[in-house]
């Protein structure tokens, strides 16, 4: 049984994953889970702020003009129910445990239940960063398993630049979720070291990892 977030690990660098078990870094730095927890406000918040009278949050990090045409936009393009479900979910907060991986969905809605998970960074140009599409199949994979019922679209949510996006369980997407429950099931020691990239320089890990970084000069051969 594999938490989501470590899902979402293995898809992103299996030595990270390595790391993370390893040392014990489970729980994200207390800096971290509290812009977090700030941002998972705001996602609770949407009719409030697309009020243009309204104030927004510092946890929002686009322009108040920015971040409402978004979220109207969102609000525009789903059906009403979902639109209803993201903005006053059935439940939120969920725990959920399924066949392999266990975590906690943001917002569960709609008669055919429909998990949303929400991020604290900012989105891809187009669809979702492939470890948080990772997570949440994980996460609708195990909302189906307790449902005793098909789960076949999720939802992700990037408050701080109202965003919201769906995820299809895409049979490309359900294959990197099988790859990243491969990686974690058979961690048996520290991965092989990836080639350095954007992954690398982003990573707490990175000081220690034994990763070389190099700079776009030296990639170039200048």
């Amino acid at each position: 049984m594999h938490a989501f977030t470590d899902l979402a690990a293995a898809a992103y660098c299996p030595r990270k994953l390595y790391y993370r078990w390893t040392r014990g870094d489970e729980e994200p730095p207390t800096e971290a889970a509290e812009r977090a927890r700030r941002v998972r406000e705001v996602a609770f918040r949407y009719p409030d702020l697309l009020d243009p009278t309204s104030e927004m949050p510092a946890a929002v990090e686009a322009t108040p003009t920015g971040f409402r045409t978004r979220l109207s936009c969102a609000r525009e393009r789903f059906a009403a129910d979902v639109w209803d479900g993201l903005v006053d979910p059935d439940t939120r907060d969920v725990f959920l445990e399924g066949r392999e991986a266990r975590g906690v969905a943001h917002k569960v809605f709609g008669d055919s239940p429909t998990p949303s998970l929400v991020f604290a960074g900012e989105p891809p140009d187009r669809g979702v960063w492939e470890p948080q599409a990772v997570r949440t199949v994980a996460a609708a994979k195990a909302l189906a398993w307790e449902r005793q019922t098909p789960v076949e679209r999720a939802f992700v949510e990037y408050p701080a630049h109202g965003v919201v996006r769906e995820v299809r369980l895409t049979t490309r997407r359900k294959a990197a979720y099988r790859r990243a429950v491969r990686v974690a099931d058979s961690m048996d020691g520290p991965p092989a070291r990836v080639d350095s990239d954007g992954k690398c320089r982003a990573c707490e890990y990175r000081t220690t990892c034994g990763t070389r970084t190099r700079s776009l000069r030296s990639l170039l051969g200048l």
